[in-house]
């Protein structure tokens, strides 16, 4: 602001007075700014989920091969001596060789049986070429498509050749015979996995890729050439699937240390703990813990799989120590390949960390196909450690003194690491190494419930954190735990779940086949569980019904209608609102569940949700009533009866004031209009002869104001009042009719019974096609244009037969095509410019959808020289918000029909079955996808949400005390005029932003908005109200934060906008029938022209508001005998006061602190009602002083505050609200068309016909006339259609007839 720059950049502006009037902009409510508003009502991108395993595996073969020839050492290794001896634990030179040989393989055997006891081992012991070959091919035969293993010890054998070969034996011993790679690959086939402990093992590895690779170019020249020797041939199996374990590199050896075995690989492959701890005794650190000797680490008291053991501890901490490095180092597809695909696979390859850990320490690396990134520096390894010390120190003291094992602290210490990383909220960072371990724990009583705890806060993250918990392998074991039957388990697990559903439902059929739909049954059954857990155990369940057959039976079975009948009206919004989904879901296309749901009266109990106070509750139970009757079994009288009665129920939702309980209202008549599908035809049909039949308007009479009045005292004929389109039904029949009654709307028409089911709800149909909200019309159309167009289709070939000719022998009439109702789009406005009858240029506005086309258009009005910049061009398709005319084509037989024909049925295809949805399910379902215990943005004081707020906050307070400096010093003059524009239409309804320097400006049907300090424009968009229709009146909501603006059109229709005057494009926020039943008047710029006639007799202050900040309440009125309270917080009408007048509301203004409301009428009273009475006592006063029309009433909002009110004649008068008579009257200007009162500063303005303004101050002074334009050559100032003062600074903007805005304020040194 211009006003005291010193005083603004000081940084303590007053500050004690500021914080005092700072908390009353955090303390008011916000308006339409819930989930529902600012987000759009859609599911959330669904995320590819690679944790299920595409191809579990089982490796179900094994060959051991041993090439020990046990006292003959190979020619080409020099050993050491003295030298590594021991082969599986076992020294061969103990015993004969051939005992040891087979000892040895024994031994190996039982080795591999600890990780896979259920496959078939083979052994295969100094074999020849013909044995191996006889050997993989039998296991290969008998594993399919199994996985087999080949494991190869080449100690007693020279080592691998460059060429790709191993060696094996002649039949007697006297020669080493060399064994191809690539025979042992055509053998073995695919999937495959091979260990290699021999030196330069990796030599094999390197020979066999090549062999691999060598393969697949034959097969590629084989596939181009049929004479090919392969071409014949079986296809071998692709190598890729193979898996290699080698111990060393192509040119290291393996280490000969006499203390180590002579097999360290296989060792540490299948004995890793043993090898482990006697590794660990080796190294220099174990002097640490005394008396700990090799000899001890034999005697370890437990068995490896009971976790209660010394033994068993240190095995199960090894498996979560490994799987926690493998799953912090490899890729996840990798990982996901070799550690959780094959039980065999993954502990080999946990015990390969071990491996290349213990060989790197004697200089030789293991190798790996596919190769593993290094491990053997991983910090877990420490913990292993660690882990491993606490155990061996213990042991002296356990063996000889028999003391109780005191078990690891490991799990509870990474236990709380992993709370640490949760607790240090950074949103990007890697995520916490350790996840596998939490998923260790769980097997754990003692710490299953702290990790459970852990777990679900984890998933709370967001659903990137369930597919890591999912990829981890959480699955199966949250599965199995649904089993228990521990109470303290339930929450934990509830929540678990509904983190997992939220973001994965594919899992409801392993849910269903473990029978966990019967724990969560008897969660949400159980009436001690908090209602937030009862809210998540019916969203699983609702997750298991959905879409799921299966699902559906077994929570029928488990008597799910009833649990859920029994909570529909719990306290709790959020498990409402999913007990209707859960039902709305477990009967959908399933009717044994329907008939549950009858027995139990399931839909008259959903009646009662219909008027939650909660949107989406109500929502939810039209969601529900709508599967209800949309279910295509077998129908009876009884369930036909059912059906209607849900519809009238539902029907009664028509002006629900949220939209998304329209749309929904729109999707559950659908599935009705499906099952009746031919009763609906027929009333489209009896409804399109009508339209036929009605007299057509000529259109000479039908001038700007757009209203063909038929006699008023006939009230009875439904005649289309304004140009006869279908959407006006809404105008004549089915907004008056359907709200007085829906019951019993009785119009005694031919044909079908005009108050059948059928008829009122294609009525309701239509209402919704006309409804302010885009989606919902939209909707709406698409359920109207398949019927009509089905109607027609059956009309014409019934006609066809009628004929006895194929020639069409009746004349084109509307019917005789598919009939279909345009929104007045791109392809007829394009169409309609080739018609005949347009003789001017067909504009976006110029939809008077005529029935036939021998109606000539009425004159299209010059455009504006500005059109709002989105004004579609011709055929061009505008976004949804700007659609130009909301008035619906019902049945537009174009220019050119023949031609369109043929194309029409292709096009109209598409939304002849249509399965209309919402996507409500869906959105709410994200709710539990999202982090629910995160502090919400505008909560966290440091968030740059809750940074903007405090800054918008603190102008507000500055913009309040400098005007109240200005005002309380006396404003005696305001005609210095600060913003003078030319707006693209006839201002209409001005409003000032209250606190930044916007004001808005609305013409007939759009708005336009301008920067009153810079004197510039900021934008100018389509309200989207049809033709014929005027903004009447507009308010800031959430002025003093987030701004809306909320518009009101003479039809009766509120509009709420966000994102204008920004450089975004605005958006229509929600939308709604404020009014039902507005009367029909003569609007427009007559309305401002007859000002001074007895307006009293003709009606027509359109729609007036009045809004409540601190209440959240929306006060309208009107051309209507009511006045309506709205609550926005609900969305919906709390409190309809009869106004006991017979002339319009012209003026309202509210007291939110005395509840009381006054409304100046056209007859000349002003009235004052008391809202919280009941109806019939609620007026408390009526004044009767004004001879006319009343201009405005104000009421002020102090306590003590008076009723300002002034009429067209000019008399302001003074009420006190207890006083019967009014205390004071100054008479200013005659033939009034518009005045304000500003709030603060005790000055009223009157615009009148006669091309000034005169500005008053209490005592009635007048301060300023205004007559003259500034510069400009002192143009006059034409007729003033509106004016307003800014609510705090001494400004008055001023809108005339001749497109000019201006805005005057007090002198420049007052300001």
């Amino acid at each position: 602001m211009k006003m005291d720059a010193e005083l603004l950049n000081s940084p303590v502006v007053g500050l004690a007075e500021e914080e005092e009037v700072d908390m009353t902009d955090w303390n008011l409510p916000l308006a339409f700014m819930k989930k529902r508003h600012t987000e759009k009502i859609e599911g959330s991108k669904a995320l590819a989920q690679s944790w299920r395993m595409k191809d579990r595996m089982k490796t179900v073969s094994v060959a051991l091969v041993l090439c020990l020839n046990v006292g003959v050492d190979p020619p080409d290794v020099v050993k050491t001596s003295p030298c590594a001896r021991l082969e599986c634990w076992i020294d061969p030179l103990s015993m004969s060789p051939q005992k040891a040989l087979e000892t040895i393989g024994a031994n190996l055997q039982k080795q591999y049986e600890n990780w896979q006891p259920r496959a078939r081992y083979k052994q295969s012991l100094d074999p020849t070429v013909d044995e191996v070959k006889k050997l993989c091919t039998s296991l290969r035969r008998n594993a399919k498509e199994e996985r087999v293993l080949f494991h190869y010890n080449g100690h007693g054998v020279p080592r691998p050749t460059v060429n790709g070969e191993i060696w094996v034996f002649n039949k007697n011993y006297t020669q080493y015979i060399p064994l191809s790679i690539y025979d042992l690959q055509t053998w073995m086939g695919s999937p495959s996995i091979f260990v290699y402990d021999c030196s330069n093992a990796g030599i094999i590895v390197k020979s066999f890729k090549q062999f691999a690779l060598q393969r697949e170019q034959e097969l590629e020249v084989a596939a181009i050439n049929p004479n090919h020797p392969l071409a014949q041939m079986p296809l071998p199996p692709s190598m890729k699937n193979c898996i290699q374990l080698a111990a060393c590199e192509a040119s290291e050896l393996l280490p000969m240390n006499p203390d180590l075995p002579a097999d360290l690989f296989t060792s540490c492959l299948t004995t890793p703990i043993k090898i482990a701890l006697r590794w660990f005794c080796m190294q220099k650190s174990a002097k640490l813990v005394p008396g700990v000797t090799l000899d001890l680490i034999e005697k370890i008291p437990g068995r490896l799989n009971d976790r209660r053991t010394p033994l068993g501890e240190l095995n199960w901490i090894f498996t979560a120590i490994t799987d926690t490095i493998a799953w912090n180092v490899l890729p996840r597809d990798l990982f996901q390949k070799l550690f959780r695909q094959d039980l065999l696979v993954a502990s080999l390859f946990r015990n390969f960390l071990l491996a290349e850990r213990i060989m790197r320490s004697y200089n030789c690396t293991p190798v790996s196909s596919p190769r593993l990134p290094p491990t053997y520096m991983h910090a877990m390894w420490q913990a292993w450690d660690l882990a491993v010390d606490i155990c061996l120190s213990q042991l002296p003291t356990i063996i000889e003194e028999g003391t109780a094992f005191r078990h690891s602290p490991f799990f509870a210490e990474q236990l709380t690491a992993f709370q640490v990383w949760l607790t240090m909220g950074v949103e990007n960072r890697n995520p916490p190494e350790q996840l596998p371990i939490v998923l260790q724990v769980l097997l754990s009583q003692v710490h299953r419930l702290r990790a459970l705890d852990l777990l679900g806060r984890f998933l709370d993250l967001g659903p990137w954190a369930v597919s890591l918990a999912l990829s981890v392998g959480i699955f199966p074991y949250v599965l199995k735990l649904l089993q228990s039957s521990a109470r303290e388990l339930r929450p934990l697990l509830v929540f678990i779940w509904a983190k997992i559903l939220a973001v994965d439902s594919s899992c409801q059929a392993d849910l269903v086949k473990d029978n966990g739909h019967k724990y969560f049954l008897s969660v949400l059954a159980d009436p001690y569980m908090p209602a937030e857990h009862r809210t998540m155990a019916v969203f699983i369940l609702a997750v298991i019904v959905n879409n799921y057959n299966t699902g559906q039976e077994a929570c029928l079975q488990g008597n799910l209608i009833a649990i859920c009948l029994e909570q529909l009206n719990d306290p709790h919004p959020l498990l409402r609102q999913w007990v209707a989904i859960c039902l709305g879901r477990i009967w959908q296309n399933f009717d044994s569940a329907r008939w549950c749901g009858v027995r139990d009266s399931a839909h008259e109990k959903l009646y009662s949700l219909l008027s939650d106070p909660i949107p989406e509750v109500r929502c939810a139970a039209v969601f529900a009533l709508g599967t209800f009757v949309g279910n295509s079994a077998e129908r009876t009288d009884h369930s036909t009866t059912i059906d209607h009665n849900v519809a009238m129920m539902l029907a009664q939702l028509i002006n629900d004031g949220s939209p998304i309980v329209r749309k929904e209202l729109v999707v559950a008549l659908s599935h009705l209009v499906v099952q009746y599908e031919s009763n609906f035809c027929t009333v489209a049909l009896q409804f399109m002869e009508e339209e036929k039949n009605y007299a057509v308007p000529s259109p000479a009479n039908s001038t700007e104001t757009g209203n063909v009045t038929p006699g008023r005292d006939s009230p009875a004929i439904p005649r289309l009042r304004s140009v006869n389109s279908y959407t006006n039904l809404r105008a004549a029949t089915t907004s008056r009719t359907l709200n007085k009654s829906l019951q019993n709307l009785n119009l005694n028409e031919e044909g079908v019974s005009f108050n059948s089911v059928y008829t009122q709800i294609w009525r309701v149909l239509l209402h919704l096609a006309a409804d302010p909200f885009p989606d919902v019309s939209d909707l709406a159309m698409k359920v109207l244009n398949s019927i009509a167009y089905k109607a027609t289709m059956n009309a014409r070939t019934q006609r066809i037969l009628d004929s006895g000719s194929l020639t069409q022998s009746a004349p084109a009439s509307p019917t005789s095509k598919g009939t279909l109702i345009h929104q007045a789009g791109a392809s007829h406005r394009s169409k309609r410019s080739s018609s005949p009858s347009s003789g001017s240029p067909p504009m976006p506005g110029a939809s008077s959808s005529s029935l036939t086309n021998e109606v000539p258009k009425p004159p299209v009005r010059e455009a504006p020289p500005a059109r709002p910049p989105y004004t579609p061009t011709l055929g061009g398709q505008a976004p949804h918000s700007q659609q130009f005319p909301r008035t619906r084509k019902m049945f537009d037989k174009g220019p050119d029909q023949a031609a369109e024909d043929g194309d029409e049925t292709a096009a109209h295809r598409s939304f002849i079955s249509v399965n209309l949805q919402t996507g409500l399910c869906d959105w709410s379902a994200k709710y539990f996808a999202q982090p629910v215990m995160k502090i919400p943005e505008e909560h966290d004081l440091e968030s740059q949400v809750r940074k903007e707020r405090e800054w918008r906050f603190l102008r507000n307070a500055r913009v309040r005390r400098q005007s109240q400096r200005i005002t309380q010093k006396g404003v005696t003059r305001l005609d210095d005029q600060i913003f003078i524009n030319r707006n693209p239409g006839v201002p209409s309804v001005v409003k000032f932003h209250p606190f930044n320097p916007c004001i808005a400006v609305a013409d007939k049907d759009s708005i336009c908005f301008w920067d009153w300090e810079k004197g510039e424009r900021l934008d100018y968009f389509y309200n989207g109200n049809p033709r014929y229709t005027h903004i009447t009146s507009m308010e800031y909501l959430n002025g003093h934060d987030c701004s809306l603006l909320l518009t009101a059109t003479d039809d009766g229709a509120l509009r709420i906008w966000k994102n204008f005057a920004d450089q975004r494009n605005p958006e229509m926020v929600t939308a709604w029938q404020g009014l039902s039943d507005m009367l029909p008047t003569t609007r427009g710029l007559a309305r401002r022209v007859s000002i001074y006639l007895d307006r009293s007799k003709q009606g027509g202050a359109g729609m007036v508001v009045d809004w409540e900040q601190e209440t959240g309440l929306l006060m309208t009125s009107g051309d209507v005998r009511v006045i309506r309270i709205w609550d926005t917080e609900r969305e919906m009408k709390v409190q309809d006061i009869p106004t006991g007048a017979d002339s319009c509301v012209t003026s309202l203004s509210c007291d939110p602190q005395r509840s009381l409301v006054a409304a100046g009428l056209g007859d000349g009273s002003v009235r004052v009602y008391d809202r919280r009475m009941g109806p019939n006592e609620c007026r408390v006063m009526t004044y009767r002083e004004h001879g006319a029309w009343v201009v405005k009433a104000h009421l002020q909002k102090e306590p003590e505050g008076h009723i300002i009110s002034v009429s067209v004649n000019g008399d302001v008068r003074f009420f006190d609200p207890r006083m019967p008579e009014s205390i004071n009257i100054l008479q200013t200007v005659k033939g009034l068309t518009a005045l304000d009162i500003h709030p603060q500063a005790n000055l009223f303005a009157c615009g009148s016909m006669n091309q000034f303004i005169a500005v008053y101050n209490s005592n009635g002074d007048v301060i300023s006339n205004i007559k003259y334009y500034d510069g400009f050559m002192g143009q006059r100032i034409g007729a003033i259609s509106c004016l307003a003062f800014h609510p705090y600074w001494p400004h008055l903007a001023v809108g005339s007839n001749d497109y000019y805005m201006s805005i005057y304020s007090a002198e420049k040194r007052l300001r």
